[in-house]
């Protein structure tokens, strides 16, 4: 049941509804002492009840309150209100990318740098042995300064905490989740590479990689299928490019970038760098490269090397 508008709750008077995610439902608040909008998460009525629910609620609240960093929404305070659980959560003005990704495929320039600032905040929440596990367009929001913020850690979980999930129980949303996610194992930060490959993937494509059919065969996709590559769907792509995302979204987790870091050196060596300039610039790369940083990797059309060292070389300040 969703709270009314203008109610008040605590300090806080409920303007409009934003919407339903993880466990709970949100508003946009007005905090009546300072006048300053806020977003609040209430745990939804009716799973109150539900101990373990409850308890990764108060989890997101501590992981939350535990980051501090300009990609990622900034926890205000939480309390409980007539035994409901509350969080009051930073207000992003913006459009998601999901709302955006409707409008068809991102510019390349523009997609890799909306993945680079949500990278710099994963490269930070994995640094505080934190997992989001829920890495979607739609939990990125997109303000009108291009500034990019990650949302709704509801169900991420910190790396050194006992899992909550319940033996076979899959967390995450079907499109974007994880081959370990689908068979409900352990995951680690691969997995949210994983699912940012995946939305990069359909950044620059305008598609996901696996979309057709039920959810079964969605999910059955993730652990058995080869995604089409993405330069056959956006021809111009750039071929390292085309190879990054390929090495983001492999089936093993050893096979991919093995930190957001490395991820995010790969795509800024790219940025910039017209196709054939690239192909020139890689062919630098060095084998050894691969072996250290990422192990295990398919041969993909180009050289491993070449994806290897843009992993490995630092940006350009």
């Amino acid at each position: 049941m969703s709270e009314e508008i203008n109610q008040r709750i605590g300090d806080y008077e409920i303007l409009n509804e934003l919407g339903a995610g993880g466990m709970g439902r949100v508003y946009r608040v007005r905090n009546v002492i300072s006048d300053r909008i806020e977003a609040m998460k209430i745990l939804l009525p009716d799973l109150a009840g539900r101990q373990e629910l409850a308890a990764r609620f108060l989890r997101e609240i501590k992981l939350l309150a535990s980051l501090d960093h300009p990609n990622i929404a900034q926890l205000r305070t939480a309390f409980t209100d007539d035994n409901r659980l509350v969080m009051i959560m930073e207000y992003v003005e913006g459009t998601s990318m999901a709302a955006r990704l409707q409008a068809g495929p991102i510019s390349v320039a523009d997609a890799l740098n909306y993945i680079d600032q949500v990278l710099n905040a994963l490269s930070y929440a994995h640094q505080q042995n934190v997992i989001h596990r829920d890495i979607k367009p739609a939990n990125m929001m997109l303000t009108p300064q291009g500034i990019v913020k990650v949302m709704d850690f509801g169900i991420a979980r910190s790396d050194t905490d006992a899992a909550l999930t319940l033996a076979g129980t899959s967390l995450g949303t079907i499109n974007y989740m994880s081959p370990e996610q689908v068979k409900g194992e352990r995951t680690d930060p691969r997995s949210d590479l994983y699912s940012v490959g995946i939305c990069l993937y359909e950044m620059v494509t305008g598609k996901k990689p696996f979309e057709a059919g039920s959810d079964y065969s969605i999910m059955s996709a993730h652990v058995k299928e080869a995604p089409k590559p993405p330069v056959e769907l956006q021809p111009g792509l750039p071929p390292a490019l085309n190879e990054i995302i390929l090495m983001a979204i492999a089936k093993d987790p050893a096979g991919r970038f093995q930190t957001a870091a490395a991820f995010r050196n790969a795509l800024s060596n790219v940025r910039g760098l017209s196709p054939t300039a690239e192909i020139a610039t890689l062919a630098a790369g060095n084998a050894a490269a691969l072996a250290t940083a990422l192990p295990h990797v398919p041969p993909p059309a180009t050289s491993p090397s070449q994806v290897a060292t843009l992993a490995a070389t630092p940006a350009s300040p």
